[in-house]
């Protein structure tokens, strides 16, 4: 398994009229995990676009367990807990101090940005995260 961690301060733009995140701007906040996830793996989006390699969203899940509020901060942790191939799925657990507040995934295909299709992940990142899960 594969795990990172980050905060974020909740802004008041993210927050609905009862003062409290609005649900969309969760996927957000698991955008933010899988970025710090991968980045922290060497191996952050842009390099894949680099190397013509797209990893769109194809599926995404939340459950709505409690709530976060103006300038609480979330602790959003993102976990790779598959090998990943063609497909990959990431878990997310996002809390605020030590309350659970959101847990959910989201799967993405690997693509070539050249011709939209999905495609084997390139062999260097495989290299990167096939350790963790021997």
């Amino acid at each position: 398994m594969i795990k990172s961690e980050i905060n974020i301060r909740v802004l008041y733009a993210h927050t609905d009229n009862m003062g409290i995140v609005n649900n969309g701007r969760y996927l957000e906040y698991f955008e933010a995990g899988r970025n710090t996830l991968l980045r922290e793996l060497g191996y952050p989006y842009t390099e894949l676009e680099k190397l013509n390699y797209g990893l769109p969203v194809i599926e995404a899940h939340a459950n709505y367990i409690s709530t976060a509020k103006y300038d609480d901060i979330v602790t959003i942790k993102a976990l790779l807990q598959t090998k990943p191939g063609v497909r990959v799925k990431i878990d997310y657990e996002l809390f605020v101090n030590e309350r659970l507040i959101v847990t959910g995934y989201t799967v993405h295909s690997f693509i070539s940005l050249a011709t939209m299709k999905p495609v084997r992940p390139p062999k260097d990142f495989m290299e990167i995260v096939g350790p963790h899960f021997i």
